[in-house]
C-alpha cells in the first residue's frame, strides 16, 4: 500500500471532514481525584477552527472537573471512522449563542427552555487532534493488507497514509 502524504492544512480539512460526520462525542475530563471520567455528549455545534459545542447544565459534575482542570478529550467513533481531540474547554452562559445552537430536544433537561437560568455552552478548543479511517475504498485495501499480514504470519506496513491516520495540530 503506497502511504499518501498530505499538508498540515490538508490533514486539518480532512479531520474537519470526519468530525463533520458525527452528532455525539465523548467528552473526557479528569475528576478532582486525579481520574478520567468519560460521557457522552450531542455536539451542539461545530466551528471552522475547529471547536466544538456542547450544551450543559451550570450545576453539572462536569463543569466542577473544569473549574480544577480545563484539559479535556474528546473521542468520536462511528464504525470504521475515529476521531480524538485533545484541547482546553470552558464554559460560555453567551444568551445569543445559546439562541444560535438551541435545539428543541434539549427541553428535556432545560424545562425553562432557552432562557432555562442553568443552560450554558461548554466549547471546546482542541491544540491537536488524531484520526483513523478505514472506511471506503482506501480502506478497503488497508483491510486487504492486515488481512495478507495475518495470513502470512508477518505484521502489515505502517499505515502512514495521511488519509486514514494522521497527527493534526491545531
Amino acid at each position: 500500500m503506497s502511504a499518501t502524504k498530505l499538508s498540515e492544512s490538508e490533514k486539518r480539512e480532512r479531520l474537519h471532514e470526519l468530525v463533520s460526520k458525527f452528532s455525539t462525542a465523548m467528552l473526557v475530563t479528569r475528576t478532582r481525584e486525579g481520574g478520567m471520567r468519560g460521557r457522552p455528549l450531542a455536539i451542539a455545534g461545530k466551528r471552522n477552527d475547529g471547536g466544538l459545542y456542547f450544551s450543559t447544565a451550570i450545576e453539572s459534575p462536569k463543569v466542577d472537573e473544569l473549574e480544577a482542570d480545563a484539559h479535556v478529550a474528546v473521542t468520536m467513533q462511528d464504525g470504521r471512522r475515529f476521531v480524538s481531540l485533545s484541547g482546553v474547554a470552558r464554559l460560555l452562559q453567551d444568551r445569543t449563542l445559546i439562541e444560535e445552537l438551541w435545539a428543541e430536544d434539549w427541553k428535556v433537561w432545560f424545562p425553562k427552555g432557552k432562557d432555562d437560568p442553568s443552560l450554558a455552552i461548554l466549547v471546546v478548543e482542541p491544540r491537536e487532534a488524531a484520526y483513523w479511517d478505514t472506511s471506503g475504498t482506501t480502506g478497503l485495501r488497508y483491510v486487504f493488507e492486515m488481512a495478507k499480514a495475518y495470513a502470512t504470519g508477518t505484521r502489515p506496513p505502517s499505515d502512514d497514509d495521511a488519509r486514514h491516520t494522521a497527527q493534526v495540530k491545531l
